[in-house]
């Protein structure tokens, strides 16, 4: 079937209208009309051919949610009507231990298939995504959304900057008594900063700029580090369980890792396009820190991360915007011209 979209035929030419080909539904598939859809920088580095491999067209958006429209004959946990969300993924092997591990993002087998920019295994050529109005998409990486009909647009920042944060958080089991730092107060930032102090963390924000402050205390923030304040920096040594780098541009990792406790864990999810600084190994051997990374998170956790944030009222902070403005969108979020997240109302395309 053919279908409304938006995106790019080259790097160097703006998101434009297209018309797309979305497969019939099958049995196990679930047809959705999509509602909103949240704008994350992979969609601007994919689309601008920032990154190697974009095959055009190409139509993104990630951080999907919109309303069941049609299910297959096998499709159990969805109906017509329902509020759902699609991810990252929309497809993986299914047989490797990371699959059956309902770790999906780290599949060993096919690799998982993205949400745009993915092998389509149906069509042939390769995926679209959510700046568009419709999608079908396997029931296995479809989620429920249990968040009222008002915060719907909020939430779609959910289904990559919520997990994209949640995941490390839970997996390097935050939780009270603990102090953790969250370096950057950006889309993915404030999420991490959200989700942390829910989870009853003490939380600090590592900035750059002191005029965030008073984001970062309305956001759950217990306190604000300024990193370009020496100062501040060596008063820190030493204080953090765990902290969440969201930066993605390269950084020196040594004032943030001799922040850490002995034991603790600085996670990095922000992929710079330059590499960052090798760090200092004796920061990390004379206190047994660790420097790790985490990727996105399994459908699994997605739903579960979803189920939390509805339980504590989390949403991401969204300005709105038409489809017809993204070309603007994307050149503020260069210039990081966004409190947090960009999400597009699809009434408008």
């Amino acid at each position: 079937m053919t279908t409304q979209a938006y995106g790019n035929t080259a790097a160097d030419q703006p998101l434009g209208p297209l018309q797309i080909e979305r497969r019939e539904p099958g049995p196990r598939d679930v047809a959705i009309d999509i509602l909103f859809c949240g704008v994350c920088h992979s969609d601007l580095h994919t689309a601008r051919g920032e990154w190697d491999g974009t095959l055009y067209p190409c139509v993104p958006g990630h951080e999907i949610v919109g309303r069941v429209t049609a299910v297959g004959g096998e499709v159990d946990r969805f109906k017509v009507g329902d509020v759902v969300g699609v991810g990252c993924m929309v497809d993986s092997c299914g047989t490797c231990p990371s699959c059956h591990d309902g770790e999906e993002q780290y599949c060993t087998g096919s690799g998982f298939v993205g949400t745009y920019n993915g092998e389509d295994a149906h069509l042939g050529g390769h995926t679209f995504g959510g700046y568009s109005k419709h999608v079908v998409v396997d029931q296995d990486f479809v989620l429920r959304i249990g968040h009222d009909e008002k915060d719907l647009a909020a939430v779609a920042p959910l289904l990559c900057a919520g997990i994209t944060t949640y995941s490390p958080l839970r997996h390097w089991k935050v939780g009270p008594g603990q102090k953790v730092g969250v370096v950057g107060l950006g889309g993915l930032g404030h999420m991490g900063v959200k989700i942390a102090a829910a989870m009853g963390a003490d939380v600090t924000v590592f900035t750059t700029s002191p005029d965030k402050r008073e984001d970062a205390l309305k956001l759950g923030a217990k306190d604000v580090i300024v990193s370009r304040d020496p100062d501040a920096m060596k008063a820190a040594e030493g204080q953090f369980d765990f902290i969440l780098n969201t930066v993605a541009a390269p950084l020196d990792l040594d004032p943030y890792l001799a922040a850490l406790k002995r034991d603790g864990t600085m996670v990095l999810v922000g992929v710079p396009a330059d590499p960052h600084k090798s760090p200092d190994v004796g920061n990390l051997i004379f206190r047994r820190r660790a420097l790790a990374g985490s990727l996105i998170g399994g459908i699994r956790e997605t739903q579960e991360m979803l189920d939390f944030c509805h339980e504590h009222g989390l949403t991401a902070d969204i300005e709105m915007i038409r489809m017809d403005e993204i070309n603007t969108a994307y050149d503020r979020m260069v210039k990081s011209d966004v409190k947090y997240r960009f999400v597009i109302d699809m009434a408008s395309l």
